[in-house]
């Protein structure tokens, strides 16, 4: 039986439902996983940029090697998500502190909201190990690339 695979995400707008928290778990990677994100500069820009691309609040993060693992959700104003993610990948892109060939980031992205019987609590639990399961760090709290940068509340009634 052949298994159908998708050659680009299916980016589907949040939906929000009465009551319920929009938390959008996104993973987004570098051009051919090239391992350039994983240190202080490239981290500092980063959260610069999200700061910056205020349409959207970052809460929990995990900065990895080549992907990089956020928690998001819309802040007041109601700015598509694939156009926050390409807003900072572009400010990202040319400010990047070093000189690297160009594009520095995949075109496509992965998002996935949160839904009914989700935690955001369990699902950072799983990201924040990252670094332990890919051999970077003896424990989870010792990565330096992680953090959070808003307060998302999540709420499933």
């Amino acid at each position: 039986m052949e298994r159908s695979q998708r050659a680009h995400p299916a980016h589907t707008p949040p939906i929000e439902h009465r009551n319920r928290s929009v938390i959008v778990f996104l993973t987004v990677c570098t051009k051919n996983r090239r391992q350039i994100l994983a240190n202080a500069a490239a981290s500092e820009l980063l959260i610069h940029w999200w700061r910056r691309a205020d349409a959207w609040l970052v809460g929990r993060y995990v900065v990895m090697p080549d992907h990089v693992h956020l928690f998001c959700a819309p802040a007041a104003t109601s700015v598509p998500l694939m156009k926050w993610v390409q807003y900072w990948k572009n400010g990202t892109t040319r400010e990047w502190p070093t000189a690297i060939p160009k594009p520095i980031w995949q075109r496509e992205f992965w998002d996935r909201q949160l839904r009914v019987g989700d935690s955001y609590e369990e699902k950072w639990n799983y990201v924040r190990e990252n670094p332990k399961r890919h051999g970077l760090v003896q424990r989870s709290d010792m990565w330096t690339f992680q953090g959070e940068l808003n307060s998302l509340e999540w709420h499933d009634p």
